[in-house]
């Protein structure tokens, strides 16, 4: 090509010169929108310099490499959200390191633990997602070029240079040879956008749960949010609900790539067309997930008191597991598990605590003194290697951003 030629088509390739409303209808007749969209740009310089416009490329490739570059694009705001979330998770890690909280198993009251290793779990699917969204990106957003079918023959042999070339100029990866019916690509980075729902609607699920009235541990921040058109006493957990429903619509877009990835031959009908607006769906769906994501934890009310009250619910039952590994060497697995569960059953009965009906049994009064007991029912005993794994996740953050 002419360098004079190349320079008067890339006068003309500004957005704004041209009507996207009628390119888009003239789309229907072609099934796409380059057809009347190189028309234009023909049409907007003259002979001899038209014939190079599109020279020896295909619509897809101009198509690929646009979804291409619309996924880098959108990629920063992405992961930008991500990361301010992360750091507000990371921050509530280091807080509540200490913060005494119940963890829950199956909807039931399970152990002690703090809520900054609650936290940790939720920064670790961020960061997760984080640093899968950035490797894809950089690795797998690739330019697309392989003309009618695959082979660059318009180029000569000039095709892999001009291939290389492109991809410098636009900030893609250089993928070594045309991909078009190959659509491996084109899923790694939907399942990688995709990942962002479900680390973000962990974290809504479990504050959902824990905002309920009856919990009370958890509160979105925020002045007059989640108000009720008919329930003045409301506080709905708004951005909660919104990401889950966000996240909820994912896994459809993926399955639908994920069914339009087998191409016939070296060029699919259908198929790839099918891609564009589940891509973007997908992507734009990821960007409130993630947006809503970062505000929610950025903003979260935490009443540590009611975290402890709701632990000392139980009457110590939470304190089961404990007692039932101090005795064991005592009384050995069966006299220890059995001792556990009369005293239990016992409590419930009597209608007093767990921890009082320990107490009174004598059994368990025959092998271990008061200090004892008081020792095992302190939940911050039992917290097992809880700090160390919050240490390890906010190191493990802190190299998981560039």
């Amino acid at each position: 090509m002419p360098a004079a030629a190349a320079d008067a088509i890339a006068a003309v390739c500004r957005a704004d010169r041209f009507d996207i409303a009628e390119i888009g209808v003239a789309a229907e007749a072609s099934g796409n929108p380059v057809t009347p969209l190189v028309q234009a740009l023909r049409a907007a310089v003259e002979e001899p310099t038209a014939q190079w416009v599109h020279f020896a490329t295909t619509t897809q490739d101009v198509l690929d490499t646009a979804l291409m570059l619309l996924a880098v694009r959108a990629g920063e705001p992405l992961l930008q959200c991500l990361r301010v979330a992360a750091d507000a998770c990371a921050e509530l890690a280091d807080r509540h390191r200490d913060t005494l909280a119940v963890a829950r198993t199956l909807g039931q009251q399970a152990v002690p633990t703090t809520f900054g290793l609650k936290a940790t779990t939720w920064l670790s699917g961020l960061d997760a997602a984080g640093r899968r969204l950035q490797d894809v990106l950089r690795r797998r957003a690739a330019v697309q070029l392989g003309g009618a079918a695959g082979t660059l023959a318009g180029y000569g042999t000039a095709g892999p240079a001009v291939m290389s070339a492109l991809a410098r100029g636009l900030g893609l990866c250089d993928p070594g040879l045309p991909w078009h019916t190959d659509r491996q690509r084109v899923l790694e980075i939907a399942d990688a956008v995709a990942a962002i729902g479900p680390a973000a609607a962990k974290i809504a699920t479990d504050v959902v749960s824990m905002a309920s009235s009856e919990v009370d541990e958890l509160r979105e921040g925020g002045d007059h949010r989640g108000g009720s058109s008919v329930m003045p006493n409301k506080g709905n957990p708004v951005h909660c609900v919104l990401i889950r429903a966000g996240a909820m619509q994912m896994p459809g877009l993926v399955a639908t790539l994920h069914h339009a990835a087998v191409h016939e031959n070296e060029r699919a009908a259908g198929a790839w067309h099918a891609e564009w607006e589940s891509l973007r769906s997908l992507i734009s769906l990821a960007g409130g997930v993630a947006d809503r994501g970062s505000r929610l934890v950025a903003d979260l009310d935490v009443d540590p008191a009611r975290m402890r009250a709701n632990l000392e619910a139980s009457g110590g039952e939470v304190m089961a597991e404990a007692l039932v590994q101090r005795l064991r060497p005592l009384l050995g697995h069966d006299g220890s598990s059995n001792a556990v569960q009369r005293c239990l059953a016992d409590a419930r009965q009597r209608g007093v605590t767990f921890r009082e009906a320990v107490a009174a049994d004598e059994q368990v009064r025959s092998v271990l003194e008061a200090a004892d007991v008081d020792e095992v029912f302190e939940p911050r005993n039992w917290l097992g290697s809880a700090p160390e794994f919050i240490d390890r996740a906010l190191l493990a953050h802190e190299q998981a951003w560039p």
